[in-house]
């Protein structure tokens, strides 16, 4: 059974920490004005070359997404960015558009290069293609059923081939949409996406002007044109059956919370698997540990033929069971507390998990003071107190409370 690589969105320093903590093998990252989303999910050259250190002195590798749908006017920014980015170290480039593969191989000939998914390849012969050009890996059209996948891997073993797993949804084919361009003139095809398909829209058929079909918007979005979260967890065994090299997590915009508790199930379930073999079955509680964080019902997409990406309804709303109440900065097993980061309402008493990342999650009662020792009956988000316990964990590890 081959070993395949996790990978894990990091927007930022925080979720690249947070990530490497929790278990990946690899993350990705945005190139500022490059990776098709906002300048908050991306990494300024010099702040990527002290990700990169992080990364690689943990064994864990990092690429560069620089995917955008580059037009003339960014040609000159990606040329004067190139030779910065390959400074950093990064392990890999990300791409979309076929003319950045020239002007790449111009500054770095060796530099391993991975065919985003917005390329939408979705087949046999596309892949070879993109051999021929030098590409190392390809990450495959969201479209495809484990069966082609399988086939693909099968038909040309030497490529590298990542598919996501688990994330966000786009209805709009491998995430070509026109509709943020076309209502605000911001596209999501450079990154700069205002997710119109939450808000509210009224249909009209020709014929009947007086009949229209409304699609009604809670205080959240409206659902028919947005789709469920991918969660393919409960499928690892057929998904490693693919071949595939890579198990690609979205949500470089998300929390650092989703981060932590994305990677830990995945990665727990993954190791099991790989350890038992044939003798491995499912945990129920690694599905119970995704329905923690804010999603929207899950569905396997397009990985079975027999199921289509599914809209959610106006029962499916933003489902979260807990929320990240503080990350640790410090522990100080001598006197029995951890400096923490606050980041949702806290009082005293509340009921709190602190989430290992290897292994499961411990219980306590909040106990709290401020940095001068005084008692606290409650805490806000952005400031930094001790939690009393006796407990020792590592910088970083997510401390979360259950609010529903």
């Amino acid at each position: 059974m081959r070993q395949p690589e996790l990978l894990i969105p990091a927007g930022n320093m925080e979720k690249l920490c947070t990530a490497l903590l929790y278990g990946a093998d690899a993350v990705y990252v945005g190139v500022p004005g490059l990776s098709l989303r906002a300048s908050s999910a991306e990494l300024s050259l010099n702040d990527l070359s002290g990700a990169v250190s992080e990364a690689h002195g943990k064994g864990v590798r990092v690429y560069a997404a620089i995917n955008t749908f580059a037009r003339n006017k960014d040609i000159e920014l990606i040329r004067q960015i190139l030779p910065g980015l390959m400074d950093t170290g990064v392990d890999a480039l990300i791409f979309s558009d076929p003319g950045l593969i020239r002007l790449i191989r111009r500054i770095n000939p060796v530099i391993p290069l991975h065919l985003s998914t917005q390329a939408n390849t979705t087949n046999t012969e596309a892949v070879r293609f993109w051999q021929d050009q030098g590409v190392k890996r390809i990450v495959l059209a969201r479209e495809l059923p484990l069966k082609e996948i399988g086939e693909i891997a099968a038909a040309v073993p030497e490529m590298e081939l990542e598919i996501f797993v688990h994330g966000a949804m786009c209805v709009s084919y491998s995430g070509r949409c026109y509709l943020s361009a076309w209502r605000n003139r911001k596209s999501a095809n450079e990154g700069n996406c205002t997710h119109p398909c939450r808000w509210e829209y009224v249909l009209h058929e020709s014929t009947r002007p007086e009949d229209p079909l409304i699609l009604e918007e809670d205080e959240r979005y409206s659902y028919l044109l947005s789709s469920k979260d991918l969660c393919l967890l409960e499928h690892l065994p057929d998904i490693l059956a693919t071949g595939v090299s890579s198990l690609k997590v979205e949500g470089r915009m998300k929390s650092s919370y989703y981060a932590a508790v994305v990677t830990r199930a995945y990665r727990q379930a993954l190791d099991k698997l790989l350890r038992e073999k044939e003798k491995y079955r499912f945990d129920p509680q690694w599905i119970e540990e995704l329905k923690t964080i804010s999603h929207r019902g899950y569905t396997t997409g397009f990985a079975f033929t027999e199921e289509k990406i599914l809209e959610t309804s106006p029962q499916i709303k933003n489902i979260q069971t807990h929320e990240p109440v503080g990350m640790v900065l410090a522990c100080d097993k001598a006197q029995k507390r951890m400096l923490i980061e606050v980041r949702n309402h806290l009082e005293t008493g509340d009921q709190l998990e602190i989430l290992l990342p290897e292994g499961g999650n411990v219980l306590t009662e909040a106990v709290m003071t401020d940095q001068e020792g005084n008692r606290l009956q409650q805490a806000n988000s952005g400031t930094r107190i001790y939690l009393h316990g006796d407990m020792e964990v590592p910088a970083g590890t997510m401390i979360r409370k259950r609010i529903g």
